[in-house]
């Protein structure tokens, strides 16, 4: 891996870990690591369930770490590596603690606002915008999902007819 060409898929498979650990927990599995210099800085994984907030994305979790990391709100020279595609919520946020790039496992055709519904990150009425690189380890990305929710569909269906 050289500095002018990151190997996306390492740092990607690091994202993948974190939604792993979401998934162990109940959680939609959805992971991130936010990278500084070739070095991960901030990790997060999906805690809406077990934190009880609606702001406990990975994104916004790593974030912090991020800043806590660098001492600082702004996050410039970073990239960040999610599993699905930022939201509304974590896109602001990313313009916001200007990252400078984000790189993405799998759209999200219902909330993705890196370009599926809307285009936040790349405003450029934002006075920050943000590169975006789509489908590193998208099918795997996709799978962790899609296993996820076929699995929560089963155990609903499960429950309901042992309850019947």
């Amino acid at each position: 891996m050289s500095a002018s060409q990151p190997d996306h898929s390492y740092f990607m498979r690091k994202a993948i870990h974190q939604a792993h650990r979401a998934m162990a927990l109940g959680e939609v599995p959805i992971g991130c690591v936010i990278v500084h210099e070739g070095k991960v800085i901030g990790r997060g994984f999906n805690r809406r369930l077990t934190s009880h907030s609606t702001l406990a994305h990975a994104e916004i979790i790593a974030i912090r770490q991020a800043c806590r990391r660098l001492g600082d709100w702004r996050l410039e020279g970073c990239t960040m590596y999610v599993t699905l595609e930022p939201c509304q919520m974590c896109s602001g946020a990313l313009v916001q603690a200007r990252i400078d790039h984000v790189v993405v496992g799998a759209p999200n055709p219902k909330a993705g606002c890196a370009g599926s519904i809307l285009n936040l990150l790349q405003n450029p009425q934002f006075n920050h915008q943000v590169e975006i690189t789509n489908g590193v380890l998208t099918d795997e990305c996709s799978a962790l999902l899609t296993d996820f929710f076929r699995d929560m569909r089963t155990r609903e269906r499960n429950k309901k007819a042992e309850e019947a």
